[in-house]
């Protein structure tokens, strides 16, 4: 079974969609998840599934997880194969050496079209960068993530899609964990 790479999107923010990683990981194991792993608080899992799509791994832990769980959120799964092209694909190698926790990727739910990535750049009012490749986004937050203009739900309007961002080093963490990087 192959090894994918699970974000959810908004979980365990203030009192939004709690869930413990132990729940979590309980929860894939009934779904047939095997060797699953979390990486800090706010959703992120590795395991193997049987299922062979991404695609529809995401629809069913979604509808499971509102079902078993209570959670309503959106989860983003990439193959540990697709992650190694995420790693690989990083437009900012400087910043991921240098300053990997103001290096943040985020993946979504579909490619942006070429004009949203323009008015994405066009709506950034700081130092912030941003460049996409498929269906995931990279961004430098070279002052900061904290007080940056540049939130998610700008990033979302402007890309006309949903999305969950990471920062360099939890990509790196996922990506060893799951065997790709």
């Amino acid at each position: 079974m192959p090894a994918c790479i699970a974000l959810l999107r908004a979980v365990n923010l203030g009192s939004h969609n709690k869930v413990t990683m132990a729940d979590l990981r309980a929860f894939v194991e009934k779904l047939g998840g095997e060797d699953v792993k979390t990486v800090v608080q706010s959703g992120n899992l590795v395991f193997r599934s049987a299922v062979a799509s991404p695609a529809k791994l995401e629809q069913q832990l979604e509808a499971e997880a509102a079902k078993r769980l209570g959670l309503t959120t959106d989860f983003f799964v990439r193959t540990a194969k697709e992650w190694d092209t995420i790693v690989a694909a990083n437009p900012f190698p400087k910043m991921a050496k240098d300053d990997p926790s103001h290096l943040v990727m985020m993946t979504l739910r579909e490619a942006p079209a070429a004009k949203a990535v323009d008015e994405l750049r066009a709506a950034i009012k700081g130092r912030e960068q941003v460049k996409t490749n498929g269906r995931e986004a990279y961004f430098t937050y070279p002052d900061g993530i904290g007080d940056s203009k540049l939130t998610i739900a700008i990033i979302e309007k402007k890309l006309g899609t949903r999305g969950t961002a990471r920062n360099w080093n939890t990509v790196l963490k996922l990506g060893a964990l799951a065997g790709a990087t």
